[in-house]
């Protein structure tokens, strides 16, 4: 909603001021981060993405990022009602085949990326509480930006 704010100068009102909403609230092209909490909210335009570490997470996080897949993707019940004769099925094929497969409900790909990626995230705040990882990251982020900037030229 595009909204006009005006000064009275003398006898006659003058616009000062354009607020567009649709316009604050839009997204260039790239990353951006949005903290949305009680009473306000904050925006970060065109960050970096935090590549190396988590490449460096990844690669050492390989087993957590696994469990915690394994974790996520774990069946479980539909959370849906079920009829009585579904119910009476259900019971039967629990009884046949056993409490091991008496749970047929997956989740999505998408939850399980982001059980990864948090995993990774994860790994990547503990990596990087050792002064030596901080450094040597430190100095990534240099010579990545000394390259970004040359091959731009």
């Amino acid at each position: 909603m595009k909204k006009i704010y005006y000064e009275k100068v003398g006898r006659k009102y003058v616009p000062v001021k354009e607020y567009d909403g649709d316009f604050m609230d839009s997204f260039t092209k790239g990353n951006h981060i949005v903290m949305c909490y009680p009473g306000g909210q904050s925006r970060r335009y065109n960050i970096d993405p935090n590549y190396a570490a988590m490449i460096a997470a990844g690669r050492v996080a390989g087993d957590a990022i696994s469990r915690a897949i394994h974790m996520a993707s774990e069946m479980q019940p539909q959370k849906t009602p079920i009829t009585v004769g579904q119910h009476r099925a259900w019971k039967k094929l629990a009884r046949e085949f056993g409490d091991e497969l008496c749970t047929l409900n997956h989740v999505s790909a998408s939850d399980l990326a982001e059980a990864g990626v948090n995993a990774m995230m994860l790994e990547a705040d503990i990596l990087l509480t050792h002064p030596a990882v901080r450094e040597a990251y430190d100095h990534f982020l240099t010579v990545a930006a000394l390259c970004k900037s040359h091959d731009a030229v």
